[in-house]
């Protein structure tokens, strides 16, 4: 009997997971996840040739301080498991990590999209804070300029300094 194909073991474990899947042929998945302070982290599985590549765009490049934005991403990468960070050609960052075909399982898509939901939405503040600290003050100031809320930014209260 021969192994069940890349694309059906992962059909079968997104089927048992109860996930929001879109599907782009016959070996690429889009996953979308729910998070707490992200809204959702879309998450791409496409099956290749010899491996089960891996990817969620995780922020655009940041306005200011990429360098200690990048420095806290390589800091993380020594932490994760089967995923890591990585930059594309204008910077913006992605989680990345590759399977080989005979080690995708149901129990393996769990483990991976729980990594990549876990660290996208552990890490999304503390890159907005880095990166994005000057926009996320205006945005602010223009909310409270109009009497609008701020009720999604009160995690960066502390960059306010009220």
């Amino acid at each position: 009997m021969s192994p069940e194909p890349t694309a059906a073991v992962i059909e079968r474990a997104l089927v048992g997971m109860g996930v929001p899947v879109h599907r782009d042929g016959d070996d690429a998945f889009l996953v979308t996840l729910p998070g707490e302070r992200r809204h959702r982290t879309l998450v791409w599985l496409i099956v290749g040739a010899h491996e089960l590549l891996v990817e969620s765009f995780v922020c655009r490049k940041p306005d200011e301080n990429a360098e200690d934005v990048y420095r806290f991403l390589l800091q993380r990468n020594a932490s994760l498991r089967t995923v890591a960070y990585a930059l594309d050609a204008v910077g913006d960052i992605h989680l990345v990590g590759r399977l080989a075909r005979s080690s995708v399982t149901p129990e393996e898509i769990d483990t991976i999209l729980g990594v990549v939901l876990a660290t996208s939405d552990a890490d999304f503040n503390a890159i907005l804070e880095r990166g994005f600290a000057s926009a996320i003050r205006r945005e602010w100031a223009w909310r409270v300029s109009r009497g609008d809320s701020v009720k999604n930014l009160q995690a960066f209260r502390h960059l306010i300094g009220q």
